[in-house]
């Protein structure tokens, strides 16, 4: 296999069952597709979040706590982190914890770089105590990189920087997760250590289960539910749109990568579309409105509202070359997909569980 897992179904199970894996955000709606996915794959988890925040949450519509050992917990609690990775003894870590929100982040700027930057630095400590082989796949964002908004897709060794406090957070944790690797799990030094460090960087995602504030197809969603008209604040910005499994196949592919051959594949890869699927915010809902077969839009024009990107698209072609990763489905099939899972949780919100893991092994045997 030339030292390279693909994303197969029985191949990744074939890597991650029985195998023990500490999930950090695995109540989130990331995290929840994670765990569900790792749990098919016959994983044992161990999940480290906050709380889910309102019923509907998707970790509670899985049935979540039947899928892990939850431990409900802040990344800034760092002795507690550190006992809950050093008991569990993991052969995986993958770090998906986060404050994942831009406008948030104007409101709460030195608790995102407290949570991103130093949250992560606590993670990385802990593995420093752990005395065994482990891989550890870190969760950051497309938006580390210094955003110049031209139509060149950023490739993983473009400069890194953030204009609002969430980007800049997670430009500083990368430079925190570089400051471990050399100096800590430095490759050289592979047969001391037993770590490989790697880092994901993905696009926008979308899938059912989202219900976050400031995200476009939750307000979708949300409005479109209760027969009222979506208001969009920038409809001309574009962003590299994806369906939620896409990156979290990836993370699992990395993982697995990563534990083959921990110094090759121990750096970052993007995960995003194909850049034709980079859309404007206006025709991504035109295409939810198209699937859903109803639904109306109001562009809302607001003077003073804070910074965010016009333009950001993703290079993959590292991720496909070296991890034999590639999207599966183009934006029309993500929205399908996203559109379809709320329409279902409307209509019958006791089978959306079961409704998750078809689409998960759908997603996995296409």
């Amino acid at each position: 296999m030339e030292n390279m897992v693909d994303s197969s179904f029985e191949i990744l199970k074939s890597t991650y069952q029985g195998k023990k894996v500490f999930l950090t955000g695995h109540t989130g709606f990331k995290g929840s597709w994670m765990l569900k996915t790792l749990s098919l794959l016959g994983a044992v988890v161990k999940g480290y979040a906050l709380g889910p925040s309102t019923p509907n949450d998707l970790y509670y519509l899985i049935d979540g706590d039947n899928l892990c050992d939850s431990v409900i917990a802040d990344l800034r609690e760092k002795k507690r982190l550190e006992k809950e990775i050093l008991d569990f003894q993991p052969d995986f870590i993958f770090h998906l914890a986060a404050q994942p929100l831009v406008r948030l982040s104007y409101e709460i700027p030195a608790e995102t770089f407290e949570i991103n930057a130093i949250g992560t630095a606590n993670v990385l400590d802990a593995v420093r105590l752990l005395d065994k082989s482990c891989s550890v796949v870190l969760i950051t964002t497309d938006k580390v990189y210094y955003n110049n908004e031209w139509l060149y897709p950023y490739r993983e060794n473009d400069r890194l920087g953030g204009f609002d406090p969430y980007s800049a957070s997670k430009a500083c944790t990368e430079l925190i997760i570089d400051s471990y690797r050399n100096s800590f799990f430095n490759s050289n030094n592979y047969n001391t250590h037993k770590k490989g460090i790697a880092v994901a960087r993905a696009g926008n995602v979308i899938g059912g289960g989202d219900w976050s504030k400031d995200r476009l197809i939750p307000d979708i969603a949300k409005a479109f539910a209760i027969e009222k008209p979506v208001v969009i604040r920038n409809p001309k910005s574009i962003r590299p749109w994806q369906h939620v499994l896409e990156p979290v196949i990836g993370y699992l592919q990395l993982g697995a990568n990563l534990s083959i051959d921990s110094v090759k594949f121990g750096c970052a890869y993007n995960f995003g579309p194909n850049l034709a699927d980079a859309l404007p915010v206006e025709e991504m809902l035109k295409l939810a409105v198209e699937s859903l077969g109803k639904g109306q839009y109001i562009i809302e024009q607001i003077e003073e509202q804070p910074h965010e990107a016009g333009l950001l698209k993703l290079d993959i072609s590292k991720a496909i070359t070296e991890l034999r990763w590639s999207p599966k489905y183009n934006a029309h099939q993500a929205v399908k997909m996203t559109m379809d899972w709320y329409n279902e949780f409307n209509l019958n919100k006791n089978s959306i569980g079961n409704f998750t893991i078809n689409q998960i092994k759908s997603f996995l045997n296409d």
